[in-house]
């Protein structure tokens, strides 16, 4: 046998042994579902329905019962006589064609019985739930029945006993009560006809009816215990008191208190027709919005009996503060005019103080008012509060900000002083300046010293000037003395630099002269010279003259410089 044969052999062999495995794979799966479809079977028979129909029919149904018992009655006698039977046939051939492995004719049998044993099965479940319910709910209705008709008798009881606190809602009550006798007795009714079903429903809308009732008792007494008792006193307590409170010459205009009772005796009307038909939940809400306006109408008189206190405590201390503070205005104006003469107030300090005196006055004005108001019986307090309370703060602000002006224009007499004492010292700073460089007997002044000191000289007599004129603008003067100052303080420093450039100039040409055989000495000795006797630049002079020295030895213009501040400074 050639190889390719033998190949060949090989692979028919386990194509053989595969169809083999496969058949006996699938011989195993559908043996295993035939099983499950039996164990179906043998589940509905256990549910022993046939025994739960006997049962029932003994128990009499009527009506809805009756109704669901026929129904599913149907559905297990079609089950029991055609479609478990025909399983049972499908499965037994199943069974016998893949025990001889004819695997696919069993797959097709196997196929069809489950098609109709899944919804058979589940049929069978939901009949048998339902045969259960049947067959308990006699015996739950009746436990429901009496556990209602218990809690039924104990409310009326409770309500009979309390009738008078449900006001007007008592007929309606009374009206859902017998309601609920009917339903007992229709679910009476249905129970020994035997319509369990019909009469479950009934029993359970009795308990809810009764829950809600039940719910309703407590809302409705307190509804009721607020329209007829607390608001009634709360609205005679404000009643009265807004009486005595007019005749004790209290006023109120933000609202009209006896029209606003009347409009919420109106509401309280309203009330009790929601209250006579049971509307509970609007009641609720129609009451919260009644008794906020009656808080309200409380906070108005309460507003105005506070604030009464107040006000007569008050008033003598506010017309003594308004009168001084009236006072100290209008001397502040008449001060602030007269310094308006001589010096500039350059703030506007005189119109504020004019404008601060109007506003007083204007306060004032609504004091007299307000008082006239409380005389006449037409003040209200609680306002009157608020504007004084007010005015005492504005009163204090409006102090603070004249004692702050007074303090300020006071110190314009001072400042002046001041200012001419400055031009005195700056005059004889100036001058003492300008003698020390006389003294010196320098060949010359620097130019830029000369523009500095006429510079200083034209600011100190332009300030004297203005602190000769009638009308003196303070402000602007203590501005330029600053800037005086720094000039003055400029020109001294200039001056400084003047000598000490001078000095050290002289020191170094002497100390030079030990190297006079040089050139670079001589021709700087000549600039320096120049520098010094004829451009009386003397800074120049000396940096010519120390950076040559410094050449030929250096360190020594140094020690030159170092030894004569130091000389200077020990002086």
């Amino acid at each position: 046998m050639s190889s390719v044969q033998t190949l060949i052999v090989i692979a028919i062999i386990i194509l053989i042994i595969l169809i083999i495995a496969f058949m006996i794979i699938v011989n195993r799966r559908q043996l295993h579902e035939i099983e499950v479809i039996d164990d179906a079977m043998n589940k509905i028979e256990e549910m022993h329905l046939e025994r739960a129909i006997e049962r029932l029919d003994k128990m009499d149904l009527a009506g809805e019962s009756l109704t669901t018992l026929n129904t599913w009655r149907k559905s297990y006698q079609e089950a029991s006589t055609q479609k478990i039977p025909e399983v049972q046939h499908l499965i037994e051939e199943a069974a016998d064609q893949n025990a001889s492995y004819r695997i696919f004719k069993a797959r097709k049998n196997i196929k069809k019985a489950q098609e109709i044993m899944v919804p058979t099965f589940e049929d069978a479940k939901n009949t048998n739930d339902v045969f259960n319910e049947l067959l308990k709910s006699n015996r739950e209705n009746q436990l429901q029945y009496d556990a209602l008709i218990k809690s039924y008798r104990t409310t009326r009881k409770a309500i009979l006993a309390d009738s008078f606190d449900f006001g007007p809602a008592l007929d309606q009550i009374e009206n859902e009560l017998t309601a609920m006798e009917s339903d007992f007795d229709e679910a009476k009714n249905l129970s020994s006809q035997g319509d369990h079903v019909e009469a479950k429903r009934v029993l359970s809308k009795i308990k809810i009816d009764l829950n809600d009732l039940k719910d309703e008792l407590p809302k409705i007494k307190e509804a009721h215990n607020e329209l007829e008792t607390v608001f009634q006193d709360q609205l005679s307590e404000l009643s009265d008191t807004y009486k005595k409170m007019v005749s004790e010459k209290y006023y109120i205009d933000s609202v009209d208190v006896l029209d606003q009772i009347k409009e919420i005796r109106k509401e309280i009307d309203t009330s009790r027709d929601l209250l006579t038909e049971l509307k509970v939940e609007e009641l609720a809400e129609k009451n919260k919005k009644i008794s906020k306006q009656i808080d309200a109408l409380y906070d108005v008189l309460a507003k105005e009996y506070k604030a009464r206190p107040f006000v007569e405590k008050n008033q003598n201390k506010m017309l003594t503060i308004i009168s001084h503070q009236q006072v100290v205005s209008k001397k502040l104006v008449e001060k602030l005019r007269h310094i308006d003469e001589s010096y500039e107030l350059t703030h506007g300090e005189l119109d504020e103080s004019r404008r601060l005196e109007r506003e007083i006055n204007d306060m004032n004005r609504q004091y007299t008012v307000d008082t006239q108001n409380i005389a006449d019986g037409k003040g209200v307090y609680s306002q009157i509060q608020d504007s004084w309370l007010a005015m005492l703060d504005r009163l204090r602000q409006i102090d603070e900000e004249q004692k702050s002006m007074a303090e300020d224009v006071d110190g314009l007499y001072d400042s002046e002083n001041v200012a001419n004492d400055s031009i005195k010292q700056f005059k004889q700073e100036v001058s003492l300046v300008y003698r020390r460089l006389q003294r010196r007997k320098l060949p010359g002044n620097p130019e830029s010293f000369i523009q500095m000191y006429t510079l200083v000289i034209n600011e100190i007599g332009r300030v004297s000037q203005e602190l000769d004129q009638v009308r003196i603008n303070m402000e602007k003067i203590s501005s330029e003395l600053i800037q005086i100052s720094d000039d003055v303080e400029r020109l001294k420093r200039e001056a400084d630099e003047i000598i000490n450039s001078a000095n050290l100039v002289e020191l170094t040409m002497q100390y030079s002269n030990k190297y006079a055989d040089k050139e670079v000495i001589q021709r700087a000795q000549q600039k320096t010279a120049e520098l010094y006797q004829r451009d009386y630049n003397y800074k120049e002079a000396l940096d010519t003259i120390a950076t040559a020295i410094e050449k030929v030895e250096p360190g020594s213009y140094q020690r030159l410089e170092n030894a004569y501040y130091s000389e200077k400074n020990n002086k």
